[in-house]
């Protein structure tokens, strides 16, 4: 794909690049110096698509369909895993985001009216797990979703993540367009920043791929623990510099993703209520929806 340098499409331009050392400090209410976002993704796998992951290889690696085994893999988070994220949440006073599919809406109903009425907030997801580049019809898509989300909550959701993070170089100004306010998918700092839109600006929240259990359990195998491990080691540092008085000091957002099929399960739940105990007792920490992480940085009037 041969795009020209100065396309105002290309993700580089549209996220100005700015030095984190260059940015002003930003300052989170009642002296808090780290906002947690944690981030629940809930997700409707097709039977008659490809899976979007795979715990268990086809035999011969060949490529099978109905791929039963992992669709059922992902069911048992619909069925199971998503209860105890519920509990694990609910019973500590918190209240994550939920990264939704559209049509998790009327495929699973029971999940998005108990998330609902947790005060759980919605933030888009597509329509189903499929990646952004296959959508022919992405505006309608968009507003598929929008009005699926709306048809739950009773409000439009002000908040997008791609599957898998997925855009082509129009998604943006399709999102912008259809209201949406911000978006997870650009990982590039550890506060908001703004994203340019044929329309006006959306905002960039700092979601995670490393403190995400796909990359770091499914994908790169890694022990368990190592969750926690490594987004208590985030935070540490984080703080650190959030209270500092250098060039890196100022309010800092960390956020974390998680997956009912894989941190759901009954070997892997401890850690969620490990990591949600630990992060509870740091009198540093305040725990934000991506709205009120919006509205937050907008108030700011930050405009980097």
């Amino acid at each position: 794909m041969d795009i020209a340098s100065d396309d105002p499409r290309r993700p580089e331009n549209r996220v100005a690049y700015r030095a984190a050392v260059d940015r002003p400090a930003l300052t989170l209410p009642a002296g808090k110096h780290v906002a947690v976002w944690p981030v629940v993704n809930v997700e409707h796998w097709l039977i008659d698509h490809p899976m979007p992951r795979q715990i268990l290889v086809p035999p011969t690696a060949a490529g099978l369909l109905p791929d039963l085994p992992n669709w059922a893999w992902h069911e048992y988070g619909m069925r199971v895993g998503f209860w105890r994220f519920l509990d694990a949440f609910a019973t500590r006073g918190i209240r994550p985001t939920l990264s939704i599919n559209g049509s998790v809406c009327t495929a699973y109903p029971r999940i998005a009216r108990a998330a609902h009425e947790a005060g759980w907030e919605f933030m888009a997801h597509g329509f189903h797990q499929v990646p952004t580049h296959r959508i022919e019809d992405q505006p309608g898509m968009i507003m598929r979703t929008v009005a699926a989300i709306a048809e739950v909550t009773g409000r439009a959701p002000r908040g997008w993540l791609g599957p898998g993070l997925t855009e082509t170089l129009d998604t943006p100004d399709h999102l912008h367009a259809a209201g949406i306010a911000y978006v997870g998918d650009f990982v590039v700092d550890d506060r908001p920043c703004r994203v340019a839109t044929r329309t006006g600006d959306l905002v960039a929240l700092p979601y995670s791929v490393e403190l995400n259990d796909i990359p770091l359990l499914a994908i790169q195998h890694h022990r368990a623990d190592e969750f926690v491990e490594r987004a208590l080691a985030h935070l540490d540092r984080l703080a650190a510099e959030a209270a500092g008085p250098g060039p890196l000091g100022g309010a800092r957002v960390m956020s974390f993703a998680i997956h009912p099929y894989i941190t759901g399960v009954p070997h892997r739940i401890g850690l969620l209520e490990r990591l949600l105990d630990a992060l509870s007792a740091r009198s540093e920490v305040v725990f934000m929806q991506g709205g009120e992480l919006l509205d937050w940085y907008l108030a700011t009037g930050d405009a980097s």
